[in-house]
């Protein structure tokens, strides 16, 4: 069946739009084919530096004809409606049918042919093609991302007729800029163009760049016994830079290697877009490196090898200036200057943000085993990096450089390793860390970015996350699940609005107002003595449950106390920050994280009814619910669970539709006399399970909570198969439903198995 070929050729595509480009181009493609109903047997997309493909294939000569029926007015509407339902549709009234009371129309269409769609298609694609950035060129007011050059368009081996912006469609391509012929040639199908590429120098396909960018380097450095250092992120991007991509080996002065290997490689991959290089045997970085060019040199690149170490040379020269004067700076220098650098300009400077950190950490320190003055330690350097000249200039290594400087510095080696691990796992391949001090620090971070971003009223909302609080979520998550730290995250919540006492300075308070209590904490209120020990409880409290607020006062004093308003009012005196309420915070911070929780576990193909099953019971310690979840999860993929889940809800039903006559029947049942022995049975063996269901969570071992539920499955079987739950007799009636109630109760202790799908 006939083919479509279309290629739209411009000046150089950034790299970094190439994926996004050649997704859209096939979504497009497909939308507007499958809405004109064309079928094809096959379409693909290809992007490349100067080109987007796009080959159809198995598409028909036309459309076929077609016959749509359109619902009109109402039989005995007003004459207007008809009349204009008529016009719209193109036939008379005599020609409409009547169908429940409405009229309808039957309209015939006839097939257009396929170039035609096609043209319009491609006008539709060029036209509005969602590039993240575009631009207009000349006196035209086209946009596409660099200067269009040509539009090639054959269907059936024949130009399709189509003019866009004038740009004639035509089939004429052309192939690499400097290689071969460079000169223009005609191509008809998919398999002359790729062919006719291939011989002007240009590998269409992104992946098959990918590919020979990996095995010529690869082998290019085993030939010198050395090993690439892999890097997918950018051999993505240069695979999107050249054409015809040709590795070649450079050499870089031995002398850089003095510096710490992030920089060399951070350095390489972001300013030149190069390859590092490492010793086979040592596996250390060596002065070596690989770049990608766009041509075949004559002299096998020894000029593209040596003008781009010239380059490095420069880049690393720069690196090894930061270097030393980072060495020679010091923590406290970058600490001072973190005072005038703004965090959010609703959570305050990046040093008011330490000092959260510290505070968070130390309380958090038991809760990983990790000794609370070291924490506080850790904590206070962990962000001083971020005023150093090498963070500045590679930001994305920040944390990393802070664990290098801490060693220069002589600091001991764990709080070297927390700083540099606190922003770990990055990603989902990034390992969490695992050490108690690592463990504390990172979790401090991403505790205070999410906590802080809540109590601000900076959620995610939809699909905006600016402050990347999925992410610090789903570390948090890992953290905790990889090592079992036991956080519960209301109690963690409450912690960050205990840190909050840290913004008490000279000139400024931190305030605070519930029932009764109202007041502020200033300068000095932790020495402030046991006389005022009642005043900071009550305080506290009031803090760590309402809006709290950071305000100026005109006169310091480490406690400020007012005990006559009944409600909690807002602050008189002018508000510096202000922070949502932390009961409510809590809550929303838990249910995210939850959410976060679901997501994790669908990535591991875990259903997330689970989640919502365990989440209903309100815990909110992670460990815990995950603990539960894999219980629960085993639990009903046997027999036994699968039946008890069953009968759960059909007792659940009863009670359901049992609540909406009045309220239900509620307590134990009793054993009365002449009852069935399927009753008897089921309330001896609820008496006999509830204690063991209730020990086993007590001691949080949830899979013997759920095989001491397992044992009920035989006599709610039984019971629901010979027993008349709503029998006519008012006594036994109640009974029975006694019994249901406190079957569900039972059930409701492991989780709400309502929530559960099936």
């Amino acid at each position: 069946m006939p083919q479509l070929l279309l290629e739209l050729l411009s000046e150089e595509i950034p790299a970094r739009m190439q994926p996004g480009a050649q997704r859209d181009l096939e979504r497009m493609a497909r939308e507007r084919l499958t809405a004109a109903q064309l079928p094809f047997e096959r379409l693909r997309a290809f992007a490349g530096p100067r080109r987007l493909t796009l080959v159809v294939d198995g598409l028909p000569a036309a459309q076929g004809d077609r016959t749509e029926e359109r619902k009109g007015p109402k039989v005995g509407a007003p004459e207007q409606a008809l009349a204009g339902f008529l016009r719209s549709t193109g036939i008379a009234q005599d020609q409409l049918v009547e169908r429940d009371g409405a009229w309808f129309a039957s309209i015939s269409h006839t097939g257009r042919p396929t170039t035609e769609i096609i043209a319009e298609m491609v006008e539709a694609i060029v036209r509005g093609f969602p590039w993240p950035k575009s631009m207009t060129w000349g006196a035209g007011r086209l946009r596409w991302v660099r200067p269009l050059q040509r539009i090639l368009c054959v269907f059936d081996r024949h130009i399709v007729p189509l003019n866009v912006e004038g740009f004639e469609a035509g089939d004429i391509t052309e192939g690499h800029r400097f290689m071969g012929e460079a000169r223009p040639f005609r191509a008809r199908d998919f398999d002359e163009y790729r062919e006719a590429l291939a011989g002007h120098f240009v590998v269409l396909d992104a992946d098959e760049r990918q590919q020979r960018i990996q095995f010529n380097a690869s082998a290019l450095c085993r030939a010198h016994d050395l090993d690439l250092v892999e890097d997918d992120g950018l051999l993505e991007e240069v695979g999107g830079l050249a054409e015809w991509p040709v590795p070649v080996l450079g050499e870089m002065d031995p002398t850089f290697l003095d510096l710490p290997p992030e920089v060399i490689r951070t350095s390489m991959r972001t300013h030149q877009r190069y390859f590092a290089v490492q010793n086979r045997t040592t596996g250390k970085l060596a002065a070596r490196f690989v770049v990608v060019a766009n041509i075949e040199a004559s002299d096998g690149g020894a000029l593209v090898a040596a003008g781009n170490a010239r380059v490095l040379s420069a880049r690393l020269k720069d690196a090894q200036f930061f270097w030393d004067e980072d060495r020679r700076a010091g923590f406290q220098v970058w600490l001072e200057k973190l005072k005038g650098v703004t965090f959010h300009a609703k959570l305050g400077t990046m040093a008011e943000r330490v000092a959260r950190l510290e505070a968070v950490a130390e309380m958090l320190a038991p809760a990983v085993g990790a000794d609370p003055k070291r924490a506080r330690e850790a904590a206070h350097l962990a962000k001083a990096d971020l005023a150093s000249s090498m963070v500045g200039e590679f930001p994305e290594l920040q944390g990393v450089m802070g664990a290098y400087y801490a060693r220069e510095s002589g600091l001991p080696g764990p709080v070297a390793e927390a700083i540099g691990e606190q922003y770990r796992p990055a990603g989902p391949s990034d390992e969490a860390p695992d050490t108690p001090l690592a463990m504390v620090v990172a979790m401090a971070d991403k505790l205070d970015t999410l906590v802080g971003f809540f109590a601000v009223g900076e959620k995610p909302t939809g699909s905006r996350d600016p402050y990347a609080l999925r992410r610090a979520a789903l570390g948090l998550i890992r953290i905790m699940l990889k090592s079992d730290v036991r956080l519960p995250i209301c109690a963690a919540v409450r912690d960050w609005y205990r840190a909050l006492k840290t913004y008490a300075a000279p000139g400024r308070a931190v305030y605070a107002s519930a029932a009764r209590t109202t007041g502020w904490l200033g300068v000095g209120w932790d020495a402030a003595g046991e006389a005022m020990e009642t005043y900071l409880d009550e305080l506290e409290a009031a803090l760590i449950s309402e809006a709290a607020y950071v305000i100026a006062v005109d006169e310091d004093r480490p406690v400020a106390f007012d005990r006559t308003a009944i409600v909690a009012r807002a602050p008189s005196q002018p508000v510096i920050y202000r922070f949502r309420a932390a009961r409510e915070v809590a809550e929303e911070v838990t249910a995210f994280l939850v959410e976060r929780l679901k997501v994790l576990l669908q990535g591991q193909g875990a259903r997330h009814d689970l989640v919502d099953a365990v989440y209903a019971l309100g815990d909110d310690d992670v460990v815990r619910i995950m603990r539960r979840i894999e219980a629960l999860g085993r639990f009903l993929a046997t027999v036994d669970g699968a039946n008890l889940l069953a009968a759960y809800k059909r007792a659940s039903n009863i009670l359901t539709a049992e609540a909406k006559k009045g309220a239900a029947p509620s307590g134990a049942p009793k054993l009365l006399p002449n009852a069935p022995p399927e009753e008897a049975a089921l309330i001896r063996a609820l008496d006999a399970a509830t204690p063991k269901v209730e020990t086993a969570l007590e001691a949080e071992d949830f899979a013997a909570a759920m095989h001491s539920l397992s044992v009920l499955r035989a006599p709610v079987d039984a019971f629901f198969d010979k027993v008349l739950v709503n029998s006519d007799k008012a006594g036994e009636r109640e009974n029975r439903l006694k019994l249901l109630g406190e079957v569900r109760a039972l059930m409701g202790q492991v989780a709400d198995f309502s929530q559960v799908s099936g």
